[in-house]
């Protein structure tokens, strides 16, 4: 896959879909890959130009040891946009990435034509939990927190009704990083957003997984309250990575929401 250089650190990408069409940009969960986003895209690209890329210290982009903020994640996908030469894009972000399309959407809203959020939240304490998360990575790697991620992230039953797709984001998983996921750790521990939704003015759409411990409905209500024009879905049978889990009812409503808002 191609590459690009922002802030000084290459970022891995994934561009495709129809040259003309409007952009639509993904960002990944923490631990996980553009790679995350297959189910979901290939129900979308034959209309819409997509961009997948890997969030600095995941998949192929790469790593730099020291303090990140959201903020500076989500200049990150600016600098993606500004080197692909595409001015404007819908945004669409899960978890960590749903974290960023927040901060972007704050601060590039005349380059925002949507914004679809998906298992995220603007504020996720505590920041000693994440810290004692990192350290764990930085000493023992991501096979240590493999079992209690995975119960996170997905319901019951999904192990058992896609083996291989399971199988395939626990090797992406355990090839992450650990530097990077640490330093993204600390990130989301010192984020606190909700005094920018209220700056979100592009139309939003949030997705939450009624089965999700790690953010919740209430998460998405509290974002939902503070941005002006934001809808949220509640899906049922989806835990966290639910655009993994549920690809096909998360395509329907990102299709939909995007064919409402196509040109911004």
């Amino acid at each position: 896959m191609p590459q690009a250089h922002v802030a000084g650190l290459a970022l891995n990408y994934d561009l495709s879909g129809p040259s003309d069409a409007p952009v639509v940009a993904f960002s990944h969960s923490l631990g996980a890959t553009l790679g995350m986003w297959d189910g979901v895209v290939a129900r979308l690209r034959e209309r819409y130009r997509v961009l997948r890329y890997d969030i600095r210290g995941h998949g192929g982009s790469a790593t730099r040891d020291g303090p990140v903020e959201i903020a500076d994640l989500a200049r990150d996908l600016t600098g993606l946009l500004d080197g692909l030469d595409i001015h404007r894009a819908h945004i669409v972000g899960l978890s960590l990435g749903g974290m960023m399309g927040q901060a972007f959407a704050a601060t590039q809203p005349q380059r925002t034509l949507s914004l679809s959020l998906m298992a995220t939240s603007a504020h996720l304490p505590s920041e000693a939990s994440w810290n004692d998360r990192a350290a764990i990575v930085r000493t023992d790697g991501m096979a240590a927190i493999v079992k209690p991620t995975f119960e996170r992230w997905f319901t019951a039953g999904f192990a058992s009704r896609a083996p291989t797709i399971l199988a395939k984001i626990r090797e992406a998983f355990v090839a992450c990083d650990p530097v990077g996921y640490a330093v993204a750790c600390g990130a989301i521990g010192r984020m606190d957003l909700r005094p920018q939704l209220d700056r979100i003015m592009a139309p939003t759409l949030i997705l939450a997984g009624r089965d999700d411990p790690s953010t919740p409905p209430a998460m998405a209500e509290v974002i939902c309250a503070g941005i002006p024009q934001a809808e949220l879905v509640v899906l049922p049978r989806a835990a966290h990575l639910l655009a993994v889990e549920r690809p096909d009812v998360v395509a329907s409503y990102l299709s939909g929401f995007l064919d409402r808002h196509a040109a911004g």
